[in-house]
């Protein structure tokens, strides 16, 4: 088994085989959260026009996650696993657009199949991935803003590739260098601020080690009429702070969908 680590949208662009798109801090925690509440589907896009589109079509729908890690107008929650862990998603379509994580799966075209990554369910996509036995592996750490390295995303991406190689771990020396380092850094809102984008838990709960014993896996997904081409809603153009910046129809592009996949 063959397995390269990438970095942000670039990287997702090259990535080949099974692609492990990963954002531990925060977005890929955060949808695992989201599923584990019922959830029956997240669409992500890396657009953000795009998002405001789908949820304008799809009005029942859930908008979540943020840009320079702000909840935008109008959405319903931001990109934090605290303000989505005790929420009900039964049934509903949630429609999620991040500055890194997303990004990564918007540009993962070349990918034979695409799983997000991150600690809360790192060893499920361990399992996923052994079982599917893929002769080319890639992991891609989306970092900050998909375009600047983030220690927790490289991390995982060797917490990962550690695993898959039968070497062993050391989660705790993790935890405490990403607590020594960068890791609470991001965290700075008052915990007890209900508007908080950046709740101190969002740390300790983007490091719940297994806690979900699933992967959440791409496929492919029809949007509603109406959603129009790539130059109506500027999926030609990139955004500051990473984008997906691809070009071409809309019909061109894969849309897909995030369904959860429990693995044994």
């Amino acid at each position: 088994m063959r397995i390269d680590v990438l970095r942000f949208a670039e990287g997702a662009k090259q990535a080949r085989g099974l692609v492990v798109v990963i954002d531990v801090f925060r977005a890929f925690s955060t949808a695992c959260y989201v599923m584990a509440g019922g959830a029956e589907r997240i669409v992500p896009v890396g657009d953000l026009e795009l998002a405001y589109r789908l949820k304008r079509l799809l009005p029942d729908a859930v908008l979540i996650g943020e840009r320079g890690g702000v909840r935008q107008p109008g959405f319903d929650y931001g990109n934090s696993p605290t303000r989505v862990r005790d929420v009900r998603f039964d049934g509903k379509t949630v429609i999620q657009t991040t500055s890194a994580g997303t990004q990564g799966i918007a540009n993962a075209r070349d990918a034979d199949e695409i799983v997000t990554g991150s600690f809360v369910n790192a060893g499920a996509v361990v399992r996923y991935i052994m079982s599917r036995r893929p002769e080319r592996v890639s992991l891609v750490c989306m970092g900050f803003a998909a375009r600047e390295p983030a220690e927790e995303d490289e991390l995982c991406a060797e917490y990962i590739r550690n695993a898959l190689l039968g070497r062993p771990n050391d989660f705790a020396a993790i935890v405490a260098r990403l607590r020594g380092e960068s890791g609470t850094n991001r965290f700075l809102d008052a915990e007890g601020d209900p508007d908080a984008d950046n709740p101190r838990s969002d740390f300790d709960l983007c490091l719940a080690l297994d806690r979900f014993p699933f992967v959440l896996r791409a496929e492919p997904w029809t949007p509603p009429e109406g959603v129009g081409t790539a130059s109506d809603w500027g999926g030609s153009k990139a955004e500051p702070g990473g984008a997906d910046g691809s070009s071409g129809t809309f019909a061109e592009k894969r849309l897909v969908c995030l369904r959860k996949q429990v693995v044994a």
